[in-house]
């Protein structure tokens, strides 16, 4: 079943070199469909021809190592998610070689109703060294290694990254339905403690939106974007903007990157669920207080902390030093043991 699409379309960029995507659409930390990036590579090439040529290309690197790939079946209509009551997923994982999964894909095409085969994030340098170098990144440098996404038409649920990604669609075409970061109290997220595939995902339906139950998300649709990719596209994903992806062919293979620029000392995510313990159930004056703390220590709404201090006394409202960082570590270990 295909999504909807909103209104609003990511804008399109052709030509974009390494320099272009540095200087103008890196910066703007807003999707962007780069309209044949890829079309050149040898892999998009061989997914023109067949998609046993494509195959045939990917099992020129594959080394026999073990991957993951998980299946899903008809029933659930190649949606990977939680099952009914959320004790778990509706799709089992199993390992495999790359070649394996490969044949077992190309031997689905013809079912009427197949179940939903996918290996997802499929590291190049572990299970196809070698494909890096024969299709390079034009925009990224080769220790932004790329991750394979193979399988037929599925549908991997809204979640976000805490990375900048560039997704290359190598075959078949890709449906992207995005949501900025700002539409997150929208979203219904799902548990940060039991996720289907690692990121928290949102609990609404894109395809089917139950707006009785989720009646924010129509806050969210307004603020959403579409990408349609086709084999040789590529979309650049901001860090933490919310995606849907669906693949709308029966055999389907797309290359992506993350990186990213920051060089974070501890981890966001982890720093948030410490101050939900800390900070969410206090009472709301209390809470006020500390929306002000944050907003002068963490997030700078004015000068920035510690300006008004010699540099060698500023301690945490500075620049954080490995030696910093470690004693910041020592400090919250110790608070958490508690």
């Amino acid at each position: 079943m295909s999504s909807p699409v909103p209104d609003r379309r990511t804008p399109e960029f052709r030509n974009v070199t390494a320099e272009t995507f540095r200087t103008d659409i890196l910066p703007a930390a807003r999707p962007a469909i780069l309209r044949g990036l890829v079309a050149d590579w040898p892999a998009v090439q061989a997914g023109l021809k067949s998609p046993e040529a494509l195959a045939d290309h990917i099992r020129g690197f594959d080394t026999g190592a073990p991957v993951r790939f998980a299946e899903a079946p008809p029933e659930v209509d190649g949606r990977f998610f939680y099952n009914d009551g959320m004790t778990g997923v509706n799709f089992t994982q199993s390992e495999s070689t790359v070649g394996a999964v490969l044949d077992r894909l190309l031997a689905l095409r013809d079912q009427d109703a197949p179940p939903a085969v996918a290996m997802q994030s499929v590291p190049e340098p572990q299970a196809l060294p070698g494909f890096a170098r024969a299709n390079p990144s034009p925009l990224l440098g080769e220790d932004v290694f790329p991750r394979l996404w193979i399988g037929n038409a599925a549908t991997v649920h809204t979640h976000h990254d805490m990375n900048d990604n560039i997704a290359c669609a190598v075959a078949g075409r890709r449906r992207f339905i995005l949501f900025p970061p700002d539409q997150t109290r929208n979203l219904y997220i799902g548990p940060f403690e039991r996720t289907p595939a690692g990121p928290p995902v949102s609990m609404v339906s894109v395809v089917e939106p139950d707006y009785e139950r989720h009646p924010r998300f129509a806050d969210a649709w307004a603020a959403a974007e579409s990408a349609d990719l086709a084999p040789g596209d590529a979309l650049f994903i901001p860090y933490m903007w919310w995606h849907h992806v669906q693949s709308l062919d029966r055999f389907s293979v797309l290359v992506n990157y993350w990186w990213n620029e920051a060089q974070m000392q501890a981890g966001p995510l982890e720093a948030m669920i410490h101050a939900m313990l800390g900070i969410r159930d206090l009472p709301p004056s209390q809470r006020e207080t500390w929306r002000a703390m944050f907003d002068a220590f963490v997030f700078e709404a004015d000068d920035p902390p510690g300006a008004h201090l010699p540099e060698d006394k500023r301690g945490v409202q500075g620049r954080l030093t490995p030696a910093a960082v470690a004693q910041v570590r020592q400090i919250l270990a110790r608070t958490l043991a508690n």
